[in-house]
Formats: structure tokens, sequence, C-alpha cells
């Protein structure tokens, strides 16, 4: 049986790191147990890895408090508690057409409920431009909530000059880092970011179901649920110190363990040379790419600034047949469709056409493999172009 050829890395890296597999399996066996809710030695130990890897990305993401990053089930819980926690009707925020769901449904809710909002649009070449945020910024502007990385055209946005000017105006500056939390260095101060939401099971190499913010100093998200904490039970509100303040119930100890087997690893091979293979890979991949008749690529001519990910289209073809056939004829995984980002595909025109082809690279792609995958897209092009003759 044909090897999967897995490009889908941008939905979710696999395989993970061995070290990830054996710690899980391991810290599960012998310390799968609820952390910080009683005084006994498991417990303890528990609670231990928790807060290490609490600091552990804390640090990474230059946050200067490790209580301020608060975990939870993924980037997208992170958001909606960062965006229904900042604003109130009344208010006014700002996002982009290059969002996500994760950040363009929450938004919409409120806006529904009377928070004026505003996108900001791409240019040619995919980035957003810092001034056009500066000229929305209003009395109300409560909120800039953007992502970082787009996962679908790969554009890693000038975010440091864009929370300048939020900073500048005093208002929070959030990011989405999904795509970059892994692959791309974030300095929250270096940068001028406030909050950071991530997920561990992409570039951080951890599993699904595991995520949070990394919360400024000075930025007070209101707490939109309640529940158990294990500290001061007595109380009868929630607890407002963070992490409690956004922490709910058991965590996902398993979870967090792989996150923080996953970020070891990342550290320890550099984040730097990671991405710099993967975009080795992908330069490989667009430059063949670009020599097929018939195949149209999305703000991929530079790749400066991007994300190891990958958009297309084969000419005349559904994206979603080019994806079968990708996946039935060669083996390929691959993601299809709008990709969770609507307003990027109206921009780009591809919205008509139910989308586009997204290859996302990770650490494990070989060179092979890429040759393989253009082509499979050569030969799926030539059998549109003889269907046309």
């Amino acid at each position: 049986m044909p090897k999967l050829i897995y490009l889908d890395n941008g939905s979710t890296s696999f395989p993970k790191p061995e070290e990830v597999y054996s710690f899980m399996d391991s810290f599960y066996r012998h310390y799968g147990v609820n952390p910080g809710r009683s005084g006994y030695e498991l417990c303890i130990e528990s609670g231990d890895i928790l807060e290490q890897t609490r600091k552990l990305l804390s640090d990474f993401f230059g946050g200067t408090d490790p209580n301020r990053l608060v975990f939870g089930l993924n980037s997208t819980d992170g958001l909606n508690q960062a965006i229904f926690g900042l604003l109130k009707p009344g208010d006014h925020a700002i996002t982009t057409n290059l969002d996500h769901n994760s950040v363009l449904r929450p938004l919409y809710h409120l806006h529904l409920d009377g928070v004026e909002l505003e996108y900001v649009p791409f240019d040619s070449k995919g980035f957003v431009d810092p001034d056009d945020f500066e000229r929305r910024f209003k009395k109300n502007t409560k909120l800039v909530a953007m992502n970082h990385g787009s996962n679908v055209i790969g554009t890693v946005q000038p975010i440091a000059e864009i929370g300048a000017r939020c900073k500048k105006h005093g208002i929070p500056f959030l990011i989405d880092a999904s795509q970059t939390a892994g692959m791309v260095p974030i300095d929250m101060a270096k940068q001028n970011v406030d909050v950071v939401a991530f997920t561990g099971h992409k570039s951080l190499m951890g599993p699904m179901g595991i995520g949070g913010l990394c919360v400024g100093e000075g930025i007070e998200i209101r707490q939109t649920r309640a529940g158990g904490t294990g500290v001061r039970s007595a109380q009868k509100t929630h607890l407002e110190e963070y992490p409690y303040r956004l922490e709910y119930g058991t965590p996902n100890l398993l979870g967090i363990a792989g996150l923080n087997a996953g970020l070891k690893w990342v550290k320890a091979k550099g984040l730097e040379a990671i991405h710099a293979r993967e975009m080795k890979l992908t330069r490989k991949l667009r430059d063949g790419l670009k020599k097929i008749e018939g195949v149209t690529l999305y703000c991929q001519d530079d790749l400066a600034n991007h994300i190891s990910v990958l958009l297309f289209n084969v000419d005349g073809l559904d994206p979603a047949n080019t994806g079968t056939m990708l996946d039935v004829n060669h083996d390929i995984a691959c993601r299809t469709g709008l990709h969770c980002a609507p307003l990027v595909h109206e921009q780009l025109g591809t919205a008509e056409i139910h989308g586009a082809v997204r290859f996302g690279i990770g650490p494990f792609n070989t060179e092979e493999e890429i040759d393989k995958a253009i082509q499979a897209v050569a030969e799926i092009a030539e059998g549109q172009r003889k269907k046309k003759r």
C-alpha cells in the first residue's frame, strides 16, 4: 500500500514527534489525576506539569506573568473568550478580510447585538496595510482582532506595526496565532501585542483539544463563564485573578502534557531552523506548480513573510474534485474549499468556484514527497487539458 503524503499541516500537524506520543502515554499512566485539587503527592506532581507548561508557553510568547497564560480547548475557544470578554454593545472593533471564522463569527454575533465592525482588506500580495487600521480608529474602538498568519494564503502580517498604532491609541490588540505559534517568533512586548490566542495541535506539535490565551499586563478580559477552580471554593462568584479568571473546571491535563513535549521538541530543533526547512520545501512546491499549464496560484509570487501553506486551483476543476483526485489517485492528503475563511476567497474571487486547494507543509515532509505532489498536480492538469481538446 502506498504511503500517504500528508500535506494538510495547515489543519493539524501530523505525525507528531515521537517524544510527544511517548510522553503523553507515560505521563497519563503515572500522573493522570486532577491537578491542584488536593495535597497528596500524585496530585502535586500532576499540577507541576500544568504550571511548568504555563511558564514555558508564557516565556515562549514573551509574556511577563505566567499566571496570565490560560489554558482552554484551542485558539477558537480562546478567541471567543477574549472577544466576548473585551467588547460590549456600542463598541467599535476592527478585523480583516484574511481572518478565520474563529474571529469573524464571534465578532459578527456581537455586531448583531450592537458592536460596530469593520474589515480591512489585503493587497494583491496578501498583506494588510497598518495605516489602514489607524485610519479606521474611532473614539469607541475597543479592539483590533486579526490573524498573524493566514491559514489560506500563508502571508504573515506586520503585527508589530499594527500593534504600535493600537498602543498609541490605547486600543487592545488581539492576534490569532493558530498558524504561527511554533512556526514564527512571537514576542508580545516587541510586537506590541496585548493578547495571543494559540492552539496546540498545529506547529506547537501537541495534540488536539488544548490551546488558550496569553494575556498581557493591563488587559482585563471579563469572565463569561463560571465554575470550579479548586481554589477558594466557598466564594460564590468566580475568581477574578488570572489564571482562574479564564479557566474553568478540570483542565485537559493530557493535552497539556502533550503540548509540553511538543513545545520542548520545537525549542530543541529550533524555531527558525524548522521554519527555514519548511519554507525551502514550500518554494520548491511553488516553483514546480508555477510551471504547470492550467494551474493558478494565489498570493504566492513572493514567499517572504510567509508560512508554509500554498493555495492553488487547477483551471476548470472544482477544488473538491482536485482534492479527491489527489487523495484517491495519488495518496495525497490536502484541504479544499473555503478553509473557514470566506472573506479571503471573496476578495480573491475564488468563492464562486467553491474555494481552492491548499497544501500545508510540516516538519516531517520530504523533498521526495514534494516532487510527487508536483507530478500529481501536473497529471491532473494534463487530464483536464485533454478533456478540453
